[in-house]
């Protein structure tokens, strides 16, 4: 594995503000034609706590509900080209995960562990379509195992290059099934997403926004979100610009990280992801 190259200082808050830029564009196309959007995760928490990115925040978080999110694709070309660009599994057949991303043109930027795969890269914010879930907790329940294994299948792809022994045999093995087959069942899933419906809502190839990190969510909750927490939207201050976001961003804030108004030690503010190479 390549050794990690560290983004510090200037070209760390530069990238921030190549992804800044994205999320402006992105709410130029999506005010003209009235998709909603939330600026959410840390990036949320970044507007309420320090009116724009956390310091060491390496990324940002876009959440749409699947209609908006398909409305969105639809008009995607409409993105300024000489800023970013939409990528998914239908824009880049090499791309391998279960939600979108905008990419800054010109850029380049390669997660540790994943330089043998050939997908566009560059400086990116993620772009998260949230589907409907069942309405029994035991349906969420199962759901969720499925939405792991079909997330695992696609990591294979990185795994089998990053892992030794059983492990890799595993993934090996996982990496035989054709992409096509995950696409097809989150479709499957995908196709009862409706705005309007009762249901509550998750991302499907990603763990579960209620316990990714925080473990004592109720069951009734752990595995899915208020739909309403994407339809009642406020605007907020991030970096001198207003994006919009949950209009109850404490109770959102609460249920992915508690006490989000404390600041955590110092030993823990780091940036998610670790990368090999990136130019910008």
């Amino acid at each position: 594995m390549e050794e990690i190259k560290e983004i510090k200082g200037a070209d760390f808050r530069k990238m921030q503000l190549l992804q800044l830029d994205m999320i402006s564009e992105l709410d130029r196309v999506c005010r003209k034609h009235s998709i909603l959007y939330t600026i959410s995760c840390g990036t949320l928490l970044g507007a309420v706590r320090h009116k724009g990115y956390i310091p060491w925040d390496d990324d940002a978080d876009i959440t749409m509900l699947r209609e908006e999110y398909e409305k969105f694709k639809l008009v995607a070309n409409e993105l300024d080209p000489s800023i970013c660009f939409f990528q998914d599994h239908t824009t880049d057949r090499e791309y391998l995960w279960g939600y979108g991303k905008l990419r800054r043109t010109g850029t380049k930027y390669i997660r540790l562990g994943q330089e043998h795969i050939k997908c566009k890269t560059g400086v990116g914010i993620d772009i998260f379509p949230l589907d409907d879930v069942p309405l029994s907790v035991l349906g969420q329940m199962i759901q969720d195992f499925d939405c792991f294994l079909l997330r695992k299948i696609l990591y294979a792809r990185v795994a089998v290059k990053n892992t030794k022994g059983a492990e890799k045999a595993v993934y090996s093995l996982m990496n035989l099934i054709p992409r096509s087959y995950v696409y097809r069942r989150v479709d499957a899933y995908a196709k009862h997403s409706r705005n309007n419906s009762p249901n509550r809502v998750r991302l499907l190839l990603f763990p579960s926004f209620g316990k990714l990190y925080l473990k004592t969510n109720p069951l009734k909750t752990r595995y899915s979100m208020c739909k309403e927490w994407f339809l009642d939207r406020a605007e907020y201050e991030f970096e001198g610009y207003r994006f919009w976001g949950t209009k109850d961003y404490d109770a959102f804030l609460g249920y992915m990280y508690d006490d989000y108004m404390t600041l955590p030690d110092e030993d823990k503010r780091e940036a998610h992801a670790p990368v090999s190479d990136y130019s910008f």
